[in-house]
C-alpha cells in the first residue's frame, strides 16, 4: 500500500510532467522536445539496465549449472526459474516484492528515502545513480544530435556499453549475449555510415579482435598468466566495428592507463588486493567513450604534437 503523502507526491509529479510535455509541444524547438523524451526514456531503461546487470550473470550461470548436469549425466540442479521479468522484483534483505510506485526511475527512491518499506534495509545508491546517469546520457545525446539516426544508434551503443560495464564491475563478466550484438549492431549502423565507413568497422572489428589477442598471449608468454578474458577480446572487436580502427591505439592504451592508475590507488589505499584480477572492460569503454566523443580531435593534436608543430 501507499501512504496519503506518497500518493501526493506521485500525483504532483505527474501532473508536472505533463505540463512540461505540453509546454514542450507548444513552445519548444524539436531538438529540446527530442531529448527531454529521451531525457524520460533513459531513466526507464537506467532502471531496467539495473534489472539486466544484476539478473543476466545469475541466468547465465543457472543455464551453466544445468548444461553441466545434462553433459555429466546428473539430475538437474533444483534451480529457481530467473528471467529478466520473472520473479517480481524485491527487497534483496526481506524479499519482500516491490510495489509499481516504488519502481518509478528516481521518484521510487526519493519516496523510500533510500530503504526498503517493509524492513528498511538500505538500498544502494548505485540504482538511482545509473537511472539518473543513463537518463542525462540520453538527453545529451538527443539535444547534441537531434532527432538524427546517429542518435538512436548512439542511444544503443550507450546502453550496451553501461550494461558491459557494470556487469565486469560486478562479476568480472562480459557476456556474449552483449557483446556479440554489440559487433554486428556496430557494423549494421555504419553500413549506412553513421559512425565510420563500412570498411573501416570491418578492419575495425577484425584488428581489435587480432589485437587483444596477440597482447593476451605476449602477456601470458611474459608472466605465465592470464591478463585479458575473452570477453575483453570481444569486447574489442566490437568497439572497433563502432569505432574503426583509427581509433584502436587510444582505446587500448587509455584503457591501459586508466587502468593501472585507478589499480593502483586502490591498491594504495588497501581496497583490493594486488594479485587479485580486476576488470579491465570498464576502463576499456570509458576510453571508448572518449574516443567517439574526442577521438579525433586527440589523433590530431598528438600528430601535431609528434611532428613537432605544437
Amino acid at each position: 500500500m501507499i501512504d496519503r503523502k506518497s500518493a501526493l507526491l506521485i500525483g504532483s509529479a505527474s501532473i508536472a510532467l505533463t505540463g512540461l510535455f505540453s509546454w514542450l509541444s507548444l513552445n519548444a524547438a524539436l531538438t529540446a522536445q527530442f531529448a527531454t523524451a529521451l531525457l524520460v526514456l533513459g531513466l526507464l531503461l537506467g532502471s531496467f539496465l539495473n534489472v539486466l546487470a544484476h539478473r543476466l550473470p545469475k541466468m547465465m550461470e543457472s543455464a551453466w549449472r544445468r548444461e553441466c548436469a545434462e553433459a555429466a549425466g546428473q539430475p538437474m540442479p533444483p534451480l529457481e526459474t530467473l528471467t529478466l521479468s520473472h520473479p517480481r522484483s524485491h527487497c534483496p534483505a526481506c524479499h519482500a516484492p516491490l510495489a509499481g510506485w516504488t519502481l518509478i526511475p528516481l521518484l521510487g527512491y526519493l519516496l523510500l528515502r533510500g530503504r526498503c518499506a517493509g524492513c528498511a534495509a538500505k538500498i544502494s545508491l548505485r540504482y538511482p545513480l545509473v537511472e539518473l546517469g543513463i537518463g542525462l546520457a540520453f538527453f545529451g545525446i538527443g539535444w547534441r544530435l537531434g532527432p538524427h539516426p546517429i542518435a538512436i544508434a548512439s542511444l544503443v551503443f550507450l546502453f550496451l556499453l553501461s550494461a558491459l560495464a557494470l556487469i565486469d564491475l560486478d562479476v568480472r563478466l562480459l557476456p556474449d549475449t552483449l557483446t556479440q550484438p554489440l559487433l554486428w549492431l556496430g557494423l549494421a549502423a555504419n553500413l549506412f555510415h553513421l559512425f565510420i565507413p563500412l570498411q573501416d568497422g570491418v578492419i575495425g572489428a577484425m584488428a581489435g579482435y587480432l589485437l587483444m589477442r596477440a597482447i593476451a598471449a605476449a602477456f601470458r608468454l611474459c608472466t605465465g598468466q592470464d591478463g585479458l578474458g575473452a570477453g575483453d577480446v570481444k569486447l574489442m572487436a566490437g568497439l572497433g566495428a563502432w569505432l574503426g580502427w583509427q581509433q584502436l591505439p587510444l582505446i587500448i592504451g587509455l584503457g591501459a592507463i586508466s587502468s593501472a592508475l585507478a589499480g593502483g590507488a586502490l591498491i594504495a589505499m588497501r581496497k583490493i588486493d594486488g594479485h587479485a584480477p580486476q576488470p579491465f572492460g570498464p576502463y576499456l569503454i570509458g576510453a571508448a567513450a572518449v574516443a567517439l566523443l574526442w577521438g579525433n580531435e586527440i589523433a590530431a593534436w598528438y600528430l601535431k604534437t609528434a611532428l613537432g608543430q605544437g
